[in-house]
């Protein structure tokens, strides 16, 4: 039989497979028996963690070869937990036996050392907590931000060293030891750059201040990080707002000494050219909105300089008023128009549709104390209603205004549907519960002394309570007033007030006056500015302690009698604040009428108008007047407690009631009937640190008092206007506003009361 040698070849390479697998399998089975198998997990050292919580956190486990690359990566594991400082695998027999160095609990955590900042603000910003596990990762991570706080205070040689106290059950207390050093102050704040304004004035327009004696009650001169970021922003919003549309801060260096005790901070800017503003215009792209219907708001004209706040302003209270006139899904958005070459910006305000938008509903966070329909009633959105981004931003600002939080922040989140959007109003509460002891004096009242208990959100409803104790060498005062905003679920205030007023009156007019009474009030909005005011007011009036030696006219007058008198009034208010105005203006007018039962029975008119207008930064006109009339009906007197009074603060120059109708023979001021006033003052700088809050007055002020019911050859009732001019100085110190003001009488009668200067002084701790 014959083989080719192809074939003999193959027969050879098939016996040989078989024997091959044969051997394989035979070396994989004696490599198995030969490797050991890991038997039992042991742990040691362990005394809060139990073995088996730290056998779960391994990658090897029982019946697992005793491989080095698995026991490498349960060593990282159990350490990558954090619990241990420690931790060492070894090998016993077909044991595996893994020794634990537990981490230990934080038993408390303490700051010493800290003065500028507190325990508390402290704990919340370090990682590590009471009953957690200590780390020294966690504890030099909180080093750091312990240290970033202190250079955000302005203490850049402040330094933090933890300390670790060992106490039983492996638990520590960690004490931060810190030594603040001295604050870091600013010494010098320059600019390059600026050519339209100087350093000076852009020191006052920036937050950060150069360290100055008088600026002992204030951080504002300790350098900050965060504060030079936002200083930046300013310096960008006052340029802006006076044409400088290409303005940039081109560079910001803090140079800190060598002794690390100071700052330089140079600000490098580059102002580019002032631009007027162009053509302007109002567009509309909607087919059911003219232009012609927002036009009034534009209130600045081709050559006026520039201003990017009044622009974006003038544009949402556009579209503020078209959404308060139905038109829905609107905005209006400015489009500027720049002319390098003739250095104009012209705007076209832009009347567009936007994409509706419907509130799906409005979810309020945060107001554990202050229920949610006293926020809900100060939005101008309501559940299904068009969305109006003016409106949301308006409803924000009257629930700041509300003053019961410290943060408020409005958010939309996109709805269950592409068209509808979810509200979020997220709050944190503040205490609304005030207690004021305060002190002062002035040269009316002297010595004054009160006390005031006030609370503005009372159990988280809304309604304000307080009440009020004054005592001078003049006056005693008991007051109690609560009020309820929203009367009937309405935009309708409401409330009551109970007072005992007693007032010495003898240096003017020989005599005491006690009102003992209540009034009911109730007031609401007639438009945004325009507010309408009812009340009823009864009390007894006494006129007491009158001296033996008075006028015949207060003489008598002595007695008590009873007034019952319905009351309103009307204040149209579009000043820019309500406490320091600058610019705006305030109408009032008022009107009472008493003989709804009581003993008193009269008329009693007032009208009154201020304006502000802003010259410039700090210069602020005032004009000012004031008129009242008072008739007695069916043939009735008015009595002097209702008669008006005039001097002091209302003419100065004059004592209070220091002109009108007088009593020749006894000195003794009658008070008038028909009584006006005016004022021209001018508020100015003194060239001092506006921070000081020091500013001046110059100012004339005129008036007349007459029309007296009782005549008789002592009297002198004179309707001639008195005239003062004169000076004065307003502070708002650290401690409460002091005021002066010196002025002389330039036009009076002989018989007048005249005063050179009138000071006052309060404070409240």
């Amino acid at each position: 039989m014959f083989f080719c040698r192809d074939s003999l070849k193959n027969l050879r390479v098939r016996a040989l497979v078989p024997a091959v697998f044969l051997f394989v399998l035979v070396a994989g089975v004696v490599g198995v028996q030969a490797q050991a198998l890991i038997n039992q997990v042991v742990v040691v050292g362990n005394q809060r963690i139990e073995p088996e919580t730290i056998a779960s956190y391994m990658t090897i486990h029982v019946g697992d070869p005793f491989e080095v690359r698995e026991i490498d990566g349960s060593l990282k594991s159990l350490f990558a937990t954090g619990l241990f400082a420690d931790v060492t695998i070894r090998r016993e027999g077909d044991a595996l036996v893994v020794q634990v160095v537990e981490n230990p609990i934080i038993n408390r955590i303490a700051f010493e050392g800290n003065r500028s900042l507190d325990s508390e603000d402290l704990e919340a910003e370090v990682q590590l907590r009471p009953r957690t596990v200590y780390t020294r990762t966690k504890v030099q991570s909180d080093v750091a931000r312990i240290l970033e706080l202190y250079r955000r205070d302005g203490h850049f040689n402040a330094t933090v060293e933890p300390k670790v106290i060992i106490q039983e059950q492996n638990r520590i207390d960690l004490v931060f030891e810190i030594d603040e050093g001295d604050a870091t102050i600013v010494r010098e704040i320059n600019f390059i750059g600026n050519d339209n304004y100087s350093d000076g004035t852009l020191r006052e327009t920036v937050l950060s201040r150069e360290t100055a004696w008088y600026r002992f009650l204030s951080s504002d001169d300790t350098y900050d990080p965060d504060r030079l970021s936002f200083d930046q922003e300013l310096l960008r919003r006052f340029y802006l707002s006076r044409g400088f549309a290409d303005f940039r801060v081109e560079s910001v260096v803090a140079d800190l000494t060598p002794d690390r005790r100071e700052f330089f901070i140079t600000f490098t800017i580059e102002e580019g050219p002032r631009y007027e503003f162009g053509e302007i215009t109002v567009v509309s792209e909607m087919i059911n909105v003219d232009p012609v219907q927002v036009e009034g708001f534009v209130y600045t004209d081709p050559g006026d300089w520039y201003d990017a706040a009044e622009v974006e302003e003038i544009a949402q209270e556009m579209t503020l008023e078209l959404g308060g006139q139905g038109v829905a899904f609107v905005q209006v958005r400015p489009r500027a128009q720049r002319d390098r070459e003739n250095l104009t910006i012209g705007v076209d305000y832009v009347i567009t549709e936007t994409d509706p938008l419907y509130v799906e509903r409005i979810d309020i966070v945060g107001n554990f104390r202050t229920a949610d329909n006293v926020i809900r009633r100060e939005f101008k959105l309501a559940e299904g209603d068009a969305f109006n981004l003016a409106r949301l931003q308006r409803s924000e600002l009257q629930v700041r205004s509300l003053d019961y939080f410290n943060v408020v922040e409005v958010t939309q989140i996109p709805g269950t549907q592409p068209d509808m959007t979810i509200i979020e109003v997220a709050v944190e509460e503040k205490s609304t519960g005030e207690l004021s002891i305060g002190a002062g004096f002035s040269t009316f009242d002297s010595v004054l002394f009160n006390i005031s208990i006030r609370e503005r959100n009372l159990l988280g409803n809304g309604q304000r309570l307080s009440l009020d104790l004054a005592l001078s060498g003049r006056r005693q005062t008991v007051d109690i007033s609560f009020t309820e905003p929203y009367f009937l679920d309405r935009d309708l205030e409401a409330g009551f007030d109970l007072f005992r007023r007693r007032l010495d009156l003898r240096d003017e007019s020989s005599f005491v006056q006690e009102n003992l009474g209540g009034i009911l009030r109730m007031s609401y909005p007639v438009t945004d500015n325009l507010r309408q005011t009812l009340f009823y007011t009864l009390q007894s009036v006494s006129v007491e302690d009158v001296d033996p030696t008075a006028s015949v006219f207060v003489q008598e007058q002595e007695g008590t009698a009873i007034t019952s008198a319905l009351g309103e009034q009307l204040d149209y208010d579009r000043r820019n604040d309500p406490i320091n105005p600058t610019s705006g203006y305030l109408l009032q007018h008022g009107t009472d009428l008493a003989g709804f039962g009581g003993t008193e029975k009269y008329l009693r008119n007032r009208v009154g108008a201020s304006v502000f207008y802003p010259f410039a930064q700090d210069w602020t006109g005032n004009l000012r007047g004031e008129a009242g009339l008072i008739q007695g009906l069916v043939g009735e007197d008015v009595s002097i407690a209702d008669r008006f009074f005039v001097g002091g603060n209302s003419l100065r120059g004059f004592e209070p009631a220091g002109i009108g109708p007088r009593d020749l023979a006894t000195g003794d001021a009658l008070g008038g009937n028909v009584f006006w006033t005016s004022t021209a003052e001018l508020t100015l700088p003194l060239g001092l640190p506006r921070e000081l809050g020091l500013l001046g007055r110059v100012f004339t002020d005129w008036g007349s008092l007459f029309d007296l019911d009782s005549t008789g050859p002592t009297i002198a009732d004179d309707a001639t206007p008195r005239g003062a001019v004169g000076v004065g100085l307003s502070y708002n110190s650290p401690l409460g506003p002091i005021l002066l003001d010196f002025s002389h009488a330039v036009v009076k009668q002989d018989y007048d009361r005249t005063e050179v200067f009138r000071f006052s002084f309060g404070t409240a701790f």
